[in-house]
């Protein structure tokens, strides 16, 4: 059976629209929210994005959730979660508001992303997975243009607490139809049920760790330089974002290809060298036009991470697949709780030294990426 035939792409397909739409469209409206309507500063916004990342650093439960619930339906309720978190945003515009709403949304996001990890890896062989994970990603990007021009327009006639409260309805409704589905194949190999460490995966950990540190870097602040430095508007933030989803939707299916091709170790060396003059650019370059090129770049790096899960399963135990994708997250997310309280922090002393620390933490990426030992094509 061909991948797009399994019932299991259409129910990921789904919620991945649903949680790609619901996230882009808070993200393109939170830091005008933030700065514009509730006057947050960067120390803020930095405690702001570290209770965000809460949840990511608690996916290690997804593991016991399983002993109640099934793990597509797992994911099905966390993007109904999302959509709630979503939807009441615009309705408590107070910081302590803002912290609450964030950290509902964000429970959802990320037990999504941690099952839908998992699921993938399990359905999928490792010739296979990284096909669908750049298709996913592709329809993800298409997604995100029809939501960011749905925000260009509606941005004159609606307000963001009318946007967030009809998007977020939308994410429920197709929750809703997800949970009622059953995409189940029995003939997989059973989960382990319980949170494993092993040294075997040493590596997988580390350049986990290393890909949320930095990853956060860039989530915490890079759309807050836009706005704070470079004053773009709602408007402008979501036509970057529409630029950026056009680009990712070619490009996605083909970096999939490219692991295939290549292998783990070139792909996230190429992702690693180029980070570091990504970040070294976001500190200093002072043209409106130049760092948005720059942010459009730093995303189509950002999907080559996916070659570190699909190296995990080269090396992997089977049913090691769901809970490791499970404390993966975890790990992923320890920095994420932290670095942007103290990025904060540094911004209000000099905005540069974030970007400078995310240039830091690429370069030991790219070192430790290449103690990765996994034949290739070529």
């Amino acid at each position: 059976m061909e991948y797009n035939k399994k019932p299991i792409y259409i129910y990921l397909l789904v919620l991945t629209v649903a949680a790609a739409g619901g996230l882009h469209i808070w993200r393109v409206l939170f830091d005008n929210f933030a700065v514009k309507e509730i006057l947050l500063e960067g120390d803020h916004i930095g405690v702001l994005q570290s209770v965000r990342e809460i949840p990511g650093f608690l996916a290690l439960l997804v593991v016991y959730a399983l002993l109640i619930i099934k793990e597509h339906k797992l994911s099905a309720l966390s993007i109904l979660i999302l959509g709630v978190g979503l939807g009441l945003t615009g309705l408590y515009p107070t910081f302590y508001g803002l912290m609450l709403t964030t950290l509902i949304m964000s429970f959802g996001f990320h037990y999504f992303e941690t099952t839908n990890q998992s699921l993938t890896l399990q359905y999928y062989d490792k010739e296979t997975s990284p096909i669908v994970f750049g298709k996913l990603r592709s329809f993800a990007s298409i997604t995100n243009i029809c939501a960011g021009i749905s925000i260009f327009f509606a941005a004159n006639f609606l307000n963001p607490k009318e946007i967030y409260l009809i998007s977020g309805g939308l994410v429920i409704i197709l929750a809703l139809w997800a949970f009622f589905q059953n995409p189940v194949d029995k003939n997989l190999v059973p989960q382990r049920k319980d949170m494993i460490l092993k040294k075997k995966y040493w590596l997988f950990y580390a350049l986990t760790f290393m890909s949320g540190a930095r990853r956060q870097i860039f989530i915490a602040f890079a759309v807050f330089l836009l706005v704070k430095n470079f004053k773009y508007s709602i408007q402008e933030v979501a036509l970057l974002f529409f630029l950026n989803n056009i680009i990712n939707t070619f490009l996605s299916p083909y970096i999939g290809k490219c692991i295939v091709r290549f292998g783990e170790r070139k792909v996230l060396s190429l992702e690693y060298f180029s980070l570091i003059i990504v970040f070294i650019a976001y500190a200093y370059v002072e043209s409106k036009l130049i760092v948005a090129f720059i942010y459009i770049a730093d995303h189509i790096f950002f999907n080559f991470a996916i070659a570190i899960r699909t190296y995990f399963q080269k090396i992997a135990e089977p049913e090691d697949i769901a809970p490791s994708m499970a404390v993966g997250f975890t790990i992923n997310h320890i920095a994420a709780v932290i670095l942007p309280v103290i990025g904060g922090v540094l911004w209000m002393i000099d905005y540069k030294i974030p970007f400078i620390a995310g240039a830091i933490l690429s370069f030991v990426s790219l070192i430790l990426v290449q103690l990765i030992r996994v034949k290739s094509k070529v």
